[in-house]
């Protein structure tokens, strides 16, 4: 009895290193040893046999199972992290990093605000960045800014026309759609019509604004989690605690940039 039914536990041990199943390659062993039993009587009927391979085959069964809601009990949502400004306060530069990082946010909405519009507005153009001879300005330091109807707009460039140039390559890569034509000293921009694809062009604007404000703040949350680290004088336990406060700090000002840039995103879709 002991040598048939390792004989059995073999065959199945088998077929679990070639990728098969143990209860279906133990039940042909069975089957032959019924044709065997109806010959010589001495031999036990696969009905004993049969009960051992369906217990061992359950129990195989039940153990993936297991592995299974392992698994799946590891895939819960972390605890919420409560932040303790005192604490951080205590052992780094907690206020210069959260200024930082309120900075990033408030320079997204700004940028926003003056280059992303619809329509182009004399105020969008003023902080418009020119880079002239290796200094940065902006159009109003260049130029004086006229609205001659509600559809042009002219820059008067009679103080700096060497600047004429910069100026010009500055308004085609503005992202505003802008089409601008060269008059002597004067610059000349059509506001450009609302279109589909203007649209969409200034919803990616909004994005790719976003994701480089975004990069912002998780490099000062790694660059304050590395100071951290390297401070030897600091308890281990400790370093992790203030680590996952940093993390959910710089968190939440991604979730606050995201949230503008959803908002201007709905804005330029639904404005008329």
């Amino acid at each position: 009895m002991l040598k048939i039914t390792s004989a059995v536990g073999i065959q199945a041990v088998s077929a679990l290193r070639h990728g098969r199943s143990p209860c279906y390659v133990a039940l042909q062993c069975l089957g032959r040893l019924d044709t065997k039993s109806q010959l010589d009587q001495k031999l036990p009927s696969s009905t004993f046999l049969n009960k051992i391979v369906s217990n061992r085959c359950c129990l195989h069964h039940s153990v993936r199972c297991y592995a299974k809601n392992k698994d799946k009990k590891s895939n819960k949502g972390q605890k919420k992290v409560t932040i303790d400004e005192k604490l951080l306060a205590e052992h780094f530069k907690y206020n210069a990093m959260k200024t930082e990082m309120e900075k990033a946010v408030t320079a997204l909405k700004n940028n926003y605000i003056k280059n992303l519009s619809l329509r182009s507005s004399t105020g969008a153009l003023d902080s418009l960045p020119v880079t002239f001879e290796g200094d940065e300005y902006v159009i109003q330091d260049l130029a004086q800014i006229v609205r001659k109807n509600p559809k042009t707009i002219i820059l008067n460039m009679i103080s700096f026309p060497q600047a004429i140039p910069a100026v010009l390559e500055s308004l085609k890569a503005s992202g505003m759609n802008l089409n601008p034509q060269q008059d002597k000293t004067s610059i000349f921009i059509p506001i450009p019509k609302v279109t589909k694809e203007h649209r969409e062009n200034l919803s990616k604007g909004a994005k790719a604004l976003f994701i480089k404000t975004k990069d912002t703040i998780k490099e000062l949350q790694n660059k304050n989690i590395k100071l951290l680290k390297d401070n030897d004088t600091l308890a281990t336990d400790l370093v992790h605690t203030l680590q996952d406060q940093i993390t959910a700090l710089a968190d939440k000002y991604v979730l606050d940039a995201q949230r503008i840039m959803e908002e201007k995103q709905s804005e330029l879709k639904g404005d008329s």
